[in-house]
Parts: C-alpha cells; structure tokens; sequence
C-alpha cells in the first residue's frame, strides 16, 4: 500500500496530469462561473430596491455571499469534471506499470460514474461540515467516511476497466479492509483545501496500482474484461 501511494504521488505532477488537471479547473471555473452570473442575476432581478445605492450594496453582499457558497462547491464540481477525464489517467498510470491497458468504460457508465463521484464528494463535504460541530469524534468520523466512500468509488474506477460490475464488487467485498485502508490515504487530500482538487488525480494513479496488486495476489489476470 505504502509503496502503491509513493509511486502514485510524483505521478500526479508529471505532464499528462498536470495537462489533466489543467483541463478540470479550466472546466471547473467556467462552470462555476456561470452559475455565478446565473444566480447573481435570478436573486438581484428578484428583489426590488429604491435607491440604486442599496441595489449596489445587495449585489455586492450577493457576490460574496455565493463565492463563499460555490467555494464550498469547488470540490464537487471539479470531481464531476475529472470524472470524464479518470478514464484517460487510468490509461496513463496501466501503461506505464503492467503495460496491459484496461479498457474505457462506456459513455453511459462513464456519466453514471462521474455522476457517483459527484454524489460522494457532496456527501464527503457535507459531513465535514457537521462533524467539525462534534468536538471529540470529529476527525474520527470524517476520515472513516472519507475513507470507506473514496476507497470504494476509486477501487471500483480501477477494477471496472478490467473486470464485471459483479466481479468488482465480489473483489472490493473480499478486500474490504485493506481497500478501506487505501481510503484512508486517499482522505488525507479531502482534508486540506485547495490540495484536494489534487484528490481525482492521486485516487485514480494510487488505486489502479492497487486494483494491480490485489489482482496479482488473487491469481487474476489483467487481461479480462468481462462486461
């Protein structure tokens, strides 16, 4: 695991992540800043004002009332993004270790897993915002969410390139603990802002060594994709 997560995180640097990465927060920002202009206009067009000063003074409260709001949201969408994108690193990380690429998921699993990362990145936030409240079982409780659903999301990533949904979960199944261990690694990147735009890129590099390994140590080959 450890040897796994040193080889994944210089990778992470290299050009066609740094390319990658590029591409999602390009993507991301326009994205956000769209809906920016779209909400700022909804809330100011709504609420009528009689001195043009105090329309100035809403729009400006607004604005940073929403950057505040899609700052939260800079995780999510930017794991929305780099979910159409995860398929390309995966590529990237099978050539340049076994040498035997999985292959592309389809477009509508694609989307759906995208979607998936998504739903777990808002739920992974969400619950970081509660459980800071809970002093004493806080960081406990983040980092074993964070861990369990980022483990499992990665993992499957990996797996499903090479394997059946059915054949993944019976191998996620059987690995559990140790893939929730990985999870943990991964979660240390949720922790910190702005590092955690960085979570896509080392979750995919470090599980599809793992998915390698743990395919090594089953007697499975790589070479199967029974979907």
């Amino acid at each position: 695991m450890i040897k796994a997560a040193r080889a994944a995180l210089p990778e992470i640097f290299t050009p066609p992540f740094r390319r990658v990465l590029m591409k999602i927060l390009a993507l991301t920002l326009a994205l956000l800043t769209l809906v920016w202009i779209g909400l700022d206009r909804v809330i100011i067009s709504s609420i009528a004002v009689p001195y043009p000063w105090v329309a100035s003074l809403l729009s400006f409260l607004t604005g940073v009332g929403l950057f505040l709001g899609l700052a939260f949201l800079v995780a999510p969408i930017s794991t929305l993004v780099a979910g159409f994108f995860l398929d390309e690193l995966a590529e990237r990380v099978e050539a340049d270790t076994t040498g035997t690429p999985g292959r592309a998921l389809p477009a509508g699993r694609a989307v759906w897993l995208a979607t998936k990362f998504t739903l777990v990145s808002i739920l992974v936030n969400v619950v970081a915002l509660l459980v800071f409240l809970l002093p004493g079982v806080n960081i406990a409780v983040f980092f074993v969410a964070n861990a369990y659903l980022l483990g499992r999301e990665y993992f499957e990533l990996a797996a499903l390139r090479y394997r059946s949904l059915e054949e993944t979960h019976d191998m996620r199944r059987q690995h559990r603990f140790y893939i929730f261990c990985c999870g943990l690694l991964i979660a240390c990147f949720v922790v910190v802002p702005i590092v955690n735009l960085l979570t896509p890129l080392f979750g995919t590099a470090f599980m599809v060594r793992i998915h390698q390994k743990l395919s090594r140590d089953d007697g499975l080959p790589l070479a199967q994709a029974g979907r």
